[in-house]
């Protein structure tokens, strides 16, 4: 249905191995392809801002420590009010200093938040991964951040 919407009065077809290609290239990983019941759906790897649509995540345990990068400009507002997920489902922490930086470097000057992610599962945290290796959770108290320098 998505292919016969985009190759409506178009000249240029667009085809299956053209999606394919960019759900197998995406630099973030943001799309997948799936087949249920006989038929080849695209889905988001993450529900981003999207409230009615529901994930099927199941919770992970994260490694001990994980990272959130930002701007400069957020690192008041972040020490004060801690991770909210605002626009969209969850708070997005990664694994690695660089790719918390790279996600930083979106917002102006990188600002790297270290995750005290052992203390937040023994207080009862919940933790999902999506497949592109995003860590996800609904909130950080300010109390489990740490400003890296």
């Amino acid at each position: 249905e998505l292919i016969t919407k985009i190759n409506h009065d178009r000249d240029s077809k667009f085809t299956l191995e053209d999606l394919k290609y960019i759900v197998e290239t995406n630099d973030k990983q943001r799309f997948a392809l799936q087949e249920k019941w006989g038929k080849l759906y695209i889905r988001a790897n993450q529900g981003h801002s999207l409230k009615d649509l529901k994930m099927d995540y199941k919770p992970v345990t994260p490694p001990d420590v994980l990272y959130h990068g930002t701007g400069q400009k957020y690192v008041n507002s972040i020490q004060k009010k801690g991770l909210l997920a605002k626009n969209r489902q969850y708070v997005h922490l990664s694994a690695s200093v660089e790719v918390a930086k790279s996600v930083g470097e979106r917002h102006g000057k990188p600002v790297i938040f270290e995750v005290n992610t052992k203390q937040m599962i023994k207080d009862g945290i919940i933790f999902y991964c999506s497949e592109n290796g995003v860590w996800l959770t609904e909130f950080v108290h300010k109390r489990y951040l740490k400003l890296l320098k």
